[in-house]
């Protein structure tokens, strides 16, 4: 990864340290595929017994001290258990359970002792079916969460003659295709339909952070390689802006996916409001004869004032990424959404029936990102989509803000790591990112216009860059 500027690992740590996303990434990183090849592949891979991180900790594999290994570095155990970084944050999983806050969670929805209580089991440690001797449940999130049962691959990923496609057939999962690793992350980042994998408004309520979903941060956050030559060699040159626009069409996907089941999308006699934008309900709220509405009007959800909104944040990056890449998929795109937003005005069966459409289209632009290459031309259009007249009258709440801001810098850092742009004229405009994370600093503190300004700044000050 590129030192230029502000790495976006160092930038995650301290310019996002304040955003609500990032304080799921940094105090929850734990770890409906498609019917694609590759999809269906890690769901079998995953079904292999999950032999635990010792199995993978020797000297001569990957637990060595130094990252100085001929293939791999060697040393991605350290890196895992790195309690000074967001890198290590998966091995401190079930710790974060354990202290006062996951303790006071607990506490509230009456459920234990939480590092024992499967609706936090789920995500905090590796959910394996089936467990080594050697499995901890004190590993928290460990290798196998991502990369899948370890039991037919482990004894020949590393001899004479092994190769990705090999490894791949015996049951290791494809984290370079970008819809598999989507697919692996949303399932404790966004939820899934399995137990112990969906953070409801009611854990929220609780004190659990709330959560957001964005791939190619999360990504870097847990990068444990070196893109070197071996490894483009073997699996390709990542491309950030393709991981982070399928990571948004996945997302949309999944939210769509989950709202529709009748276990996930409504709770009693209520909706699901975890599928719903925080900041419609939680607004400063008065009765004085003076009070005005705070809400502002949003051209992507026709449906009446006082109604709560469906959380479209990664809708709306989606949306801008389409505008770019399949202009005429993002049209339809935007119809459906408009549909299923108005469709939520009427009854729930509507709403489900508007977002199985919704989610067919997610889906196509999913597939059309995960073929596209992403060069500077694109990303630079991206980066204007996203804070352009179209788009920008869609950022009336916090979420869909923080969502897009961190885009702006992913996508900035991209190109730096791409070579498009130089690393010195990026830092050059870090003041006028850093503007765009003030506007989102406090949630209780969201200004829409005032963010909309300072998005729009740093975007047209990026441009210069062209």
């Amino acid at each position: 990864m590129s030192g230029v500027f502000a790495s976006l690992r160092t930038r995650a740590a301290a310019g996002l340290a304040f955003c609500l996303c990032l304080g799921l990434a940094l105090a929850a990183l734990a770890i409906a595929f498609g019917t694609s090849p590759s999809t269906a592949q890690a769901a079998a891979g995953d079904s292999a017994m999950h032999l635990g991180v010792a199995s993978c900790a020797g000297s001569t594999c990957h637990g060595r001290q130094e990252g100085d290994g001929k293939v791999v570095r060697q040393d991605e155990i350290k890196l895992w258990q790195d309690d000074s970084s967001a890198g290590g944050t998966h091995s401190r999983s079930l710790r974060l359970i354990s202290g006062p806050r996951g303790q006071a969670i607990a506490a509230r929805l009456g459920i234990g002792d939480p590092t024992s209580a499967p609706m936090c089991l789920g995500c905090h440690v590796d959910p394996a079916t089936s467990r080594g001797p050697r499995f901890q449940k004190s590993d928290g999130v460990g290798c196998e969460a991502c990369h899948g049962g370890a039991q037919n691959w482990i004894q020949t990923h590393y001899t004479v003659g092994a190769s990705h496609a090999r490894n791949l057939a015996q049951g290791m999962i494809p984290l370079d295709n970008p819809k598999v690793r989507a697919g692996v992350c949303l399932d404790c980042h966004f939820g899934s339909a399995d137990a112990g994998q969906f953070v409801n408004h009611r854990i929220m309520a609780a004190g659990h952070p709330r959560i957001a979903f964005e791939l190619d941060l999360f990504s870097t956050l847990q990068q444990h390689h070196n893109e070197d030559a071996d490894y483009i060699r073997r699996k390709g040159r990542t491309d950030d802006v393709r991981l982070w626009a399928t990571g948004q069409a996945m997302a949309v996907e999944r939210s769509l996916t989950l709202y529709s089941n009748p276990g996930r999308g409504t709770e009693g006699v209520f909706p699901e409001f975890y599928f719903f934008d925080c900041h419609t309900c939680h607004r400063r709220i008065s009765d004085e004869p003076s009070a005005r509405p705070t809400n502002i009007a949003n051209p992507g959800r026709p449906i009446p004032d006082g109604m709560p909104a469906y959380n479209d944040e990664n809708m709306i990056m989606l949306s801008a990424a389409a505008r770019v890449v399949a202009p005429e998929l993002g049209r339809r795109f935007d119809a459906d959404a408009r549909a299923f937003h108005a469709a939520l005005a009427k009854d729930r069966p509507s709403a489900v029936a508007a977002a199985a459409r919704l989610r067919e289209t997610a889906g196509a632009l999913a597939d059309a990102f995960a073929r596209q290459s992403f060069g500077k031309a694109e990303t630079f259009a991206i980066i204007d989509s996203i804070a352009g007249d179209a788009i920008s009258p869609r950022f009336t709440d916090y979420e869909g803000s923080v969502q897009s801001v961190m885009a702006v810098d992913t996508l900035l850092n991209a190109l730096v790591n791409a070579r498009a742009v130089d690393g010195g004229a990026a830092r050059s405009v870090r003041a006028e990112i850093n503007r765009a994370y003030a506007a989102v600093k406090d949630p209780n503190d969201y200004r829409p216009l005032e963010f909309r300004r300072a998005l729009g700044g740093a975007a047209r000050t990026i441009r210069t860059l062209r």
